[in-house]
C-alpha cells in the first residue's frame, strides 16, 4: 500500500505545503511574506493573518504539482512546535480540520527535528545519499543553535545548546547595527564575499563544553561600531564589506570550534548541518575544509531545504506514520518545544 503524506509548515512567516509519497518528495510549495522587511523582523500578528490567506491556495497548488487528489492523502503532518503561537495555530487548526473531515491520521511534528530530517528528503535526484546513524548535526537558525547526536529518525540527543542568542539572531542583530535590511544573514554573506575577514577581530565567548553563546559577541560588535562612529561617522559605509566578512568569520569560527569538540567528545565523524544558517557560504566552506583535513563525512542540505519548508514536515510525518505515531484532536500548538 502506498503512503501519501501532506505536510504543513506555518511556524514563522512562510506558509508551506508538501506531498511525500512512499518517502519520495512530489511537491513543495512555499508562500513568503515580504511585509516583515520594513519592520526589521517578523511581526507575529501580520504573520498569522498571512497564513490564513495563504494556506488553502498553497495546499491546493501542492496537490496539483504532485498530481494527487484529496482521496490519495493517507495522513496530514503539521508543525506543532516550536514557533510563533499565532502562526502555529493556523497550521494546527487547518490540519486538525483536514484530518477530521477526511478521517485520516493527524501527525504532530517538532519543527527542529524536521530541520534535521531534511537530509532524508528524497526528491528523486540520482545523488540522494542520506547520512547513516549515528551522526552529529549542527542545527543553526535564527531561533536555535544546537549540536545533536542523531541515533535514529526520532532518537535525537541534544549535547550542545545556546545559552542566549542563536547564531542567526546574531547575524540579524549585527546586521541591524550596520543598517542592513532584515533578514541580514544573507546580506552579510553576500557583502562578505568582497571583504577581508581578518580586518577586524571581536571577542569570542569562553563557554565550557558544547554550549554556545552569541550575546557577548553581539555586544562587542555594538561597542566597536559605536566607538568607531565617534571617530568617523562614515566608518560603516567605508568598511561595510570588511565588517561583514569579519563578523561572519567570528560567528562561523565559534560554530566550527564546537563541531570539532563534538567530534572528539562523541567519536562520531559523520556531520550534518541544517537550519537557515546552514545556507551560509562561509560555514559550508569552513566545514568542507575541516572535513578534508580530518576525514569527516559531511552532509550539507540544498539551499532550498535550509529555510522553513513543508518538505521536511512531510518526510518527518512519513517516518512517524511508519511507526504509527499519531496525534488525536486534542493536540494543541505550542510556542515552545513540546514533542
Amino acid at each position: 500500500m502506498s503512503i501519501t503524506i501532506l505536510g504543513i509548515e506555518t511556524s514563522c512567516d512562510d506558509t508551506s505545503a508538501a506531498i511525500v509519497k512512499d518517502g519520495i518528495l512530489l511537491s513543495n510549495v512555499i508562500a513568503n511574506q515580504d511585509v516583515h522587511k520594513s519592520y526589521g523582523g517578523v511581526v507575529p500578528e501580520l504573520a498569522s493573518r498571512a497564513h490564513q490567506q495563504n494556506i488553502i491556495p498553497v495546499v491546493d497548488l501542492a496537490l496539483k504539482n504532485a498530481k494527487v487528489s484529496l482521496d490519495d492523502i493517507n495522513a496530514i503532518a503539521f508543525t506543532q512546535s516550536p514557533g510563533l503561537l499565532g502562526s502555529l495555530l493556523v497550521g494546527t487548526s487547518f490540519s486538525k480540520g483536514f484530518a477530521l473531515a477526511r478521517n485520516i491520521p493527524l501527525i504532530a511534528v517538532n519543527h527542529l527535528y524536521a530541520h534535521i530530517l531534511v537530509h532524508f528528503i528524497n526528491d528523486k535526484k540520482h545523488n540522494f545519499t542520506p547520512p547513516e546513524f549515528p551522526f552529529l548535526c549542527l542545527l543553526v537558525s535564527g531561533g536555535h543553535t544546537q549540536i545533536v547526536i542523531v541515533k535514529d529518525y526520532y532518537d535525537i540527543q541534544i549535547i550542545g545548546n545556546t545559552i542566549d542568542d542563536a547564531a542567526g539572531e546574531a547575524f540579524d542583530k549585527c546586521g541591524k547595527i550596520m543598517g542592513l535590511d532584515y533578514p541580514a544573514g544573507p546580506i552579510i554573506d553576500r557583502l562578505a564575499q568582497n571583504g577581508d575577514k581578518n580586518t577586524f577581530k571581536f571577542s569570542k565567548p569562553k563557554i565550557k563544553d558544547l554550549d554556545f553563546s552569541f550575546s557577548g559577541l553581539k555586544t562587542s560588535f555594538l561597542y566597536f561600531i559605536r566607538d568607531r562612529l565617534k571617530e568617523n561617522p562614515d566608518f560603516i559605509s567605508q568598511n561595510l564589506n570588511n565588517l561583514c566578512a569579519s563578523i561572519q568569520n567570528s560567528i562561523i569560527e565559534i560554530l566550527i570550534d564546537k563541531i570539532k569538540k563534538a567530534v572528539v567528545f562523541t567519536n562520531i565523524n559523520s556531520i550534518a548541518i541544517s537550519g537557515g544558517v546552514s545556507a551560509n557560504s562561509e560555514l559550508r566552506k569552513m566545514l568542507n575544509s575541516e572535513a578534508e583535513k580530518k576525514d569527516w563525512k559531511i552532509f550539507i542540505p540544498e539551499l532550498k531545504y535550509t529555510t522553513d519548508n513543508a518538505a521536511m514536515i512531510a518526510i518527518s510525518g512519513y517516518f512517524k506514520y511508519l511507526i504509527k505515531d499519531f496525534s488525536d484532536q486534542t493536540v494543541t500548538a505550542s510556542a515552545r518545544i513540546d514533542n
